[in-house]
Parts: C-alpha cells; sequence; structure tokens
C-alpha cells in the first residue's frame, strides 16, 4: 500500500489523539455486544451475559487495550503492516482459530467508536483515511487464513 504524506499525517494526528486505555476497552466491548457470537473466543475472560457485565470485566478491558496498543505498531510501521502482524496472523490463524472475519469487525466497532469520541474531529475525510488503515491492517492480519 502506498500511503501518501497527507494519509500518514492523518492517521498519526487521530492515532496521537487516541487514548489506548479509554478506546480499547470501549472497542472490544462494542464487538462483544452488537455480535454476541465473537464471545466465543473469549471464554477465559468469565461474565460476558449482559451489556453491564461486558462493559465492566476487567479481562475484556485488558484485552481492549492490547489490541489497541498492537494497532499502534502498525501506525509505526506503516510501510511493512503484513510483516509487522506476520506472527500475530499466525497466531489467530493455527493457535487461537478466530475467525477472520472478526478483524473487520473490531474495524469497524473501533471506527464508531472514534466517530462517537471525536465527533466533528473525525470528519468524513479523516473517517476514509482511517478506514482504508483498518482495512490494510486487517488485511495484514487475514494473510496467514488465505
Amino acid at each position: 500500500v502506498q500511503w501518501s504524506s497527507s494519509e500518514r499525517s492523518t492517521i498519526s494526528t487521530l492515532w496521537g489523539k487516541i487514548n489506548v486505555a479509554e478506546i480499547g476497552p470501549q472497542a472490544l466491548a462494542r464487538v462483544l455486544i452488537v455480535y454476541p457470537w465473537t464471545q466465543r473466543y473469549f471464554g477465559k475472560f468469565g461474565d460476558l451475559s449482559s451489556v453491564a457485565a461486558i462493559v465492566g470485566n476487567a479481562n475484556g478491558a485488558k484485552h481492549g487495550r492490547t489490541v489497541l496498543q498492537a494497532l499502534g505498531q502498525a501506525v509505526n510501521n506503516m510501510d511493512n503492516i503484513k510483516g509487522t502482524y506476520a506472527k500475530l496472523s499466525q497466531k489467530h490463524s493455527e493457535e487461537l482459530n478466530v475467525d477472520p472475519d472478526n478483524f473487520r469487525l473490531l474495524g469497524d466497532c473501533l471506527t464508531v467508536v472514534l466517530a462517537t469520541k471525536f465527533g466533528a474531529e473525525f470528519p468524513p475525510e479523516v473517517q476514509a483515511v482511517w478506514q482504508k488503515f483498518v482495512a490494510v491492517v486487517v488485511s495484514a492480519l487475514s494473510r496467514q487464513y488465505f
């Protein structure tokens, strides 16, 4: 993927505004709530039986932070996102057996969380660049599957 200097700047600027500890847990919670079948991958997290249980789940919040921290690796390695996620793709494919479509669902939920958080600071132009970035990350994470 070729990134323009404007796209790089947009992603970097947006990433600089993201509070990983806040946004990561919100995005993962949204996935687990909106797409409840994704909960099957998180059996060790404990109670995920209700919206309140999911939102208040410490294990879910921790994993949400971990996921978003990993996204930061892509921000810092935009010229080699596939290489950056090669081992993570393999782990999710071969060890965890995660359906790769879940990466897209998480990316979509993350975009919704960002739009909710930033409002006018997340206009269509920024969202389009962000979604391109997320699509590249999803492709990299899904690479081991195909």
